[in-house]
């Protein structure tokens, strides 16, 4: 039936079938928490344990974070408009790092309400109905991280990754809470507050790891290795690219990224030939990778005996000083008396050298074997990994 639904959703990436995945999902959790809330509370109160009344507590956040998750994927789904153009879709974001806090939040009530339980300690009573319960939840929230992660992944929402992260931690701290209450039972050891606070410590760590990972986007990460490098051979896959750099994509939320990058082009070409080629690769990239690229041309003069060997020159000068170091847009100036080589050239961050020793470093370096140029060279950082 999950496989039906999913099939007439059809390509999981675009923006209908997105929402439509996320809201369900959240729905989902909705019900399955807000069920478990009440068992919970039920058997906890009846039973006496401080562990299993804090998991009701727990389920009840986990229904208030798909709530928020709900409200998230809807709010995220509104078009763009004169004050948004680029749409809402960070909302996704924020209802993510909602989640995260949430999450952290639980953690911290239930380190307090262990260490109570430590200082205070008092048998747990074992039931049938006890087990049941517990034993439910477990296989429940296993289904529903499963879920939750195949659809997080599916539609690339960090929202409902860590919704599978939280159910995941249900699970471990339900199953303590279910091994804690069997062992007191039948040995009479009082472990509720201690397995309490070891499963409060786990959350607290994964709730901070969530954090991180919901903040990074909304504070501009950088795009991974594996998606530069993917733009990076499909631009030099069009004919007369010969070379790209000053790549960079900002992130407006899941399914909504925006790029710009300088593409190399022989400056001989007809600039009407080079103009579409460019157009063709902008329209390419918006229909089958979903991204909006605008394109930088940079005409590259070919004819010039002296061009390969100075840009050879200069970016074994650049990795001379770190390996990490590339140049680009190297063009020639003539004069009278002697010539300008003219680039940019992109430094790492984290290297101790200052601009002025990198330029002069570079600049004699290009002296000792052409001693009639000299170097006009522009420094920045790139704004992707590699």
């Amino acid at each position: 039936m999950l496989e039906k639904w999913m099939a007439r959703l059809g390509d999981a990436q675009t923006p209908r079938a997105r929402s439509a995945y996320g809201k369900a999902a959240s729905l989902i959790g909705i019900g399955a928490n807000a069920l478990f809330f009440a068992l919970k509370l039920l058997v906890g109160t009846l039973s006496g344990s401080v562990s299993i009344t804090a998991d009701a507590v727990n389920n009840l956040s986990d229904a208030s974070s798909s709530i928020v998750s709900l409200l998230g994927f809807k709010l995220a789904d509104k078009p763009a408009d004169e004050d948004h153009p680029y749409g809402h879709g960070r909302y996704e974001y924020l209802s993510g790092l909602m989640v995260a806090v949430m999450i952290l939040v639980i953690g911290v009530e239930l380190m307090k309400s262990s260490i109570a339980k430590i200082l205070a300690p008092a048998p747990v009573t074992m039931s049938a109905p006890l087990c049941i319960v517990l034993v439910g939840s477990i296989l429940i929230k296993l289904w529903l991280s499963a879920f939750n992660r195949r659809i997080g992944k599916m539609i690339d929402s960090q929202t409902l990754i860590a919704a599978a992260d939280d159910s995941r931690n249900d699970v471990i701290a339900t199953s303590a809470v279910l091994l804690t209450t069997i062992l007191g039972h039948f040995t009479g050891w009082m472990l509720d507050g201690y397995v309490g606070v070891c499963v409060a410590a786990f959350i607290l760590v994964s709730g901070f790891s969530l954090v991180r990972d919901t903040i990074d986007p909304m504070l501009g990460k950088s795009p991974s290795a594996e998606q530069v490098e993917a733009i990076r051979q499909k631009l030099l896959g069009y004919p007369n690219v010969l070379g790209t750099h000053d790549l960079m994509v900002h992130d407006y939320g899941p399914g909504r990224q925006f790029a710009s990058v300088h593409l190399e082009m022989d400056a001989a070409l007809d600039p009407l030939v080079s103009h579409e080629i460019i157009d063709n690769i902008e329209r390419d990239f918006l229909t089958q990778e979903r991204l909006h690229l605008v394109i930088h041309y940079d005409p590259v003069t070919l004819n010039d005996p002296h061009l390969a060997p100075l840009r050879a020159l200069a970016a074994q000068a650049a990795a001379a000083i770190d390996p990490r170091m590339t140049i680009h847009d190297l063009r020639i100036i003539r004069g009278v008396s002697q010539s300008k080589v003219v680039f940019d050239c992109v430094v790492p961050y984290g290297l101790e050298m200052s601009a002025r020793e990198i330029r002069k470093r570079m600049d004699q370096a290009v002296r000792d074997v052409y001693p009639d140029f000299y170097c006009v060279i522009t420094l920045e950082h790139g704004y992707t990994h590699g």
